[in-house]
């Protein structure tokens, strides 16, 4: 929420929403099980099976993280049959790499303004120094 004017609120919506679809993708992304089978559908389609393999977990398991990546946004799941087909979906993970973009650009410009700052600091000092060797 948000006070403006005279003390009315508004609601901002939409940008809650996107803090928590956005907190949803960094959550599913917290986990490194998840995070390897979203390399897997990196290289292609894979059914919920396939994703399990490489990991000591039951189906079950497996199916649980697929819904966390699913919940988020970041895959897509089709199925077949008995059946289910995941996709990789590469919004939400854009969208999260805008969020990393964003910051990283306010960092790196905040610490391009302090390494400035300390070779000025740094040139004075050296300039004071010299200026107090020269009057003894």
């Amino acid at each position: 929420m948000v006070e403006l004017y005279g003390g009315g609120v508004i609601f901002n919506l939409m940008v809650e929403q996107n803090a928590t679809a956005l907190d949803r993708v960094f959550h599913a992304l917290a986990d490194p099980t998840r995070r390897a089978m979203l390399r897997r559908l990196a290289d292609g389609q894979h059914s919920v099976g396939e994703l399990a393999e490489p990991f000591d977990m039951s189906f079950a398991a497996a199916a649980k993280h697929v819904k966390v990546l699913e919940g988020a946004g970041l895959l897509s799941r089709t199925i077949e049959g008995r059946t289910h087909h995941c996709r990789l979906e590469a919004r939400a993970l854009a969208a999260a790499d805008r969020w990393i973009a964003y910051y990283q650009r306010f960092w790196t410009g905040r610490l391009d303004a302090l390494e400035t700052a300390l070779l000025q600091h740094a040139r004075q000092a050296k300039t004071n120094k010299m200026k107090k060797r020269s009057r003894t």
